[in-house]
């Protein structure tokens, strides 16, 4: 039964370590999505689409680039990447942050559904699979499937994560981007920390 399926659907989906893998990989990003679905730049469709989107491609990407770049960058970057994901988190948590305690309109520029902040946001979330890429390549895996499979995984728990702190701003306001800022530099204080154990 397995190998009819795996030549309809193709071997890499149906491994349930790259399956684990990817909702591994996208714990990060759901928790950050519910701090930036706190803000109220985040409840309209096109913003939680952009940042679930966005989410997903860089998961899938670095994983890939992971996968080809391999033995010379990953453990190049693999002694300070979580660093890296501490900085990008405490800059954009800290603006959240900043935003959320200001009295009046909230600050467009800071949207964290668009341009540099998203990036941030990305990458910060991201940056670890370029190491889970590495050790994919060991595991035998169809490459192109794995990445698809964390993409998606990583895309629909950024959506989960949105919708759920888009309910909590709605009902709580600019406390609850406060708090989403505080969960993403909490986030990068755990990567720091069990990056550092």
């Amino acid at each position: 039964m397995k190998e009819a399926l795996d030549t309809v659907v193709g071997p890499g989906l149906l491994d349930a370590a790259v399956w684990l893998v990817a909702l591994g990989l996208a714990m990060d990003a759901f928790a950050v999505s519910l701090g930036v679905g706190t803000t109220s730049l985040a409840r309209s469709v096109r913003p939680v689409f952009r940042v679930s989107f966005h989410m997903g491609l860089f998961q899938g990407f670095m994983t890939l680039l992971g996968w080809v770049l391999g033995a010379s960058i990953a453990p190049l970057i693999a002694s300070f990447d979580h660093w890296i994901a501490l900085v990008l988190l405490v800059i954009v948590g800290g603006r959240m942050v900043r935003s959320g305690l200001k009295e009046g309109e909230e600050s467009y520029r800071n949207d964290p559904s668009r341009g540099g902040m998203l990036i941030l946001l990305c990458v910060a979330c991201s940056i670890d699979a370029m190491a889970v890429g590495l050790s994919l390549a060991v595991m035998n895996v169809d490459i192109l499937a794995s990445c698809l499979i964390i993409a998606l995984v990583t895309l629909a728990l950024s959506l989960v994560g949105l919708m759920g702190g888009s309910v909590l701003g709605s009902r709580f306001g600019k406390r609850m981007e406060v708090l989403g800022g505080l969960i993403l530099i909490g986030i990068g204080v755990r990567i720091l920390t069990s990056h550092l154990q």
